[in-house]
Parts: C-alpha cells; sequence; structure tokens
C-alpha cells in the first residue's frame, strides 16, 4: 500500500480522535463550579487538562490539513459501491457505482485464469475517452464460450462502455453502463460503472493525473 494511500486512512484514524478530544473537552468543560479549596485545586487541574486538549485539537487539526490533498481527487468504496468525488475534506458529489464481483474464470484450455475483483489502493487518471470502444478481452469470449477471433477488428465493440471512459491503468476504467439497474451492487469485471449524469460530472471535473483511492 503506498504512502499517500495511507494518508487517506490516517485522516479518517485522525478524525475519530478529533471528535473524542472534542467531546472529552466538552465534558470537562462543564463540570461543577468548586466551593472549597480541593475543589478549586479540582477545578484548575481541570482546566489545565482542558487547555492541553484544546491544544491537542490544535495540533490535530493542522495535522489533517497537510494530510488531506487540496486537488480534486476521487474516493471509491467498493463495499457500499459508492464513488466520492472531494476536494480536500469537502465533497464534491456522490455517485452510485458498480464494481468487481470476485468471481474466478479459469481458462478450460490452459492454465489462464482471471479475478474479477475491482483493485484497492492509490491510482490516477491516466487516459480519458469521449464515446470509448471496448477492445474485448481473451475472458471475454471464454465467459461466453466463444472461440477468441484471431482478427483484432472481431474484438470492438461500441457503446457497452457508455459516453466516457476514465482509465487508472492495467486495463480498469470508470465507465458508463447499458445496466443501470445493476448500480450499487458488485457485478463488473473490475471496472467501476457508473450512471450517465454521474460520470459526466466526473469526467468534466477530474483531469489526467487526478488522483483516485480505492478501498
Amino acid at each position: 500500500m503506498s504512502n499517500k494511500f495511507k494518508c487517506v486512512r490516517i485522516i479518517i484514524i485522525l478524525s475519530i480522535i478529533f471528535l473524542a478530544i472534542e467531546s472529552a473537552g466538552y465534558y470537562l468543560g462543564t463540570g461543577a463550579m468548586p466551593f472549597d479549596s480541593k475543589e478549586r485545586a479540582d477545578g484548575k487541574a481541570d482546566k489545565m487538562s482542558l487547555d492541553g486538549l484544546r491544544a491537542k485539537n490544535a495540533q490535530l487539526k493542522q495535522r489533517l490539513e497537510r494530510l488531506t490533498p487540496n486537488k480534486i481527487y476521487i474516493v471509491v468504496d467498493t463495499g457500499r459501491n459508492r464513488l466520492y468525488l472531494r476536494k480536500g475534506s469537502s465533497t464534491i458529489s456522490e455517485a452510485v457505482i458498480s464494481s468487481g464481483n470476485g468471481n474466478i474464470l479459469r481458462d478450460p484450455s490452459g492454465n489462464r485464469q482471471w479475478v474479477f475483483d475491482t483493485p484497492r489502493g492509490e491510482y490516477s487518471v491516466k487516459t480519458k475517452q469521449k464515446a470509448p470502444a471496448w477492445s474485448k478481452p481473451d475472458w471475454a469470449f471464454i465467459e461466453e464460450a466463444e472461440e477468441i477471433p484471431k482478427d483484432p477488428r472481431k474484438r470492438i465493440e461500441i457503446g457497452v462502455l457508455g459516453a466516457y471512459a476514465l482509465g487508472f491503468g492495467n486495463g480498469y476504467f470508470i465507465h458508463g453502463t447499458l445496466y443501470t439497474r445493476m448500480l450499487g451492487r458488485n457485478v463488473t469485471h473490475g471496472c467501476i460503472r457508473v450512471g450517465d449524469e454521474d460520470l459526466k460530472n466526473i469526467y468534466t471535473v477530474a483531469g489526467l493525473g487526478t488522483k483516485i483511492y480505492i478501498f
């Protein structure tokens, strides 16, 4: 796992710590007023503790700001099938997606196999295409019990990837879908399918090099 992807996890952990400290500071700050010297001493200790918590709060906020990317980036939650377009700590938009189904396909005539899972980790937008054509890989023909063509032109299919596609390496794309009723489910061969309107927004806002964090 890359350092930058670890930063995303650190941001979540630090956010939880931050909230815990906020809560602790609130309860310490609502104690009863002291009436004798012992209680005054306890109150002073509480104030010192509260001041310490506030100082830690400020340090955590500064650290969170340093770790959070200032540019637009994409976060994909494959468990909930959600894609978030974010800038800094703010969410610009949220989209329902479909991601990898995790199935395994074995080539009956050889030793090859494919695992249809969406890769996890840190990636970036490497290519952007309008009206993309799909060059069907070998597994697509094997899955449909069809002969693998020798002519590469027979691999090309138009329209199945939607109006836009953003490639992030190794043949994986964020792209459109003909099966919008399946959005929200783990049904793909590893790519990330998005509905038309959400995809158009993502394509417009995310440029080449935009970071993609998938978990």
